[in-house]
């Protein structure tokens, strides 16, 4: 496991002990805890990325098409048949 130098102010290492202390682990999982919780909390969208997203998402919905429906059913069907034998091109 790579070891890490960085600095923390006082009132970070003392709650960072009195955790460790508490929970009786290591201070070096506490932090690989912390992180860990903080990675997920950043993958989660926020509500103004998600309104964002869906207002994008409804305009895409209301533009015409640009291809007959047709086309797009011929297309996912040979798309289909490619996952099921492998992803192998079709000869032409």
């Amino acid at each position: 496991m790579p070891k890490l130098t960085f600095s923390l102010d006082e009132a970070t290492v003392r709650t960072l002990r009195q955790a460790a202390e508490r929970s009786r682990k290591p201070q070096s999982l506490i932090v690989r805890e912390a992180i860990a919780q903080y990675a997920e909390r950043e993958e989660t969208l926020s509500r103004e990325e998600r309104d964002r997203l869906l207002e994008v998402l409804c305009s895409i919905r209301q533009r015409p098409a640009t291809r007959p429906a047709s086309a797009v059913r011929g297309e996912l069907q040979e798309i289909r048949r490619s996952r099921r034998t492998g992803w192998s091109r079709p000869v032409r």
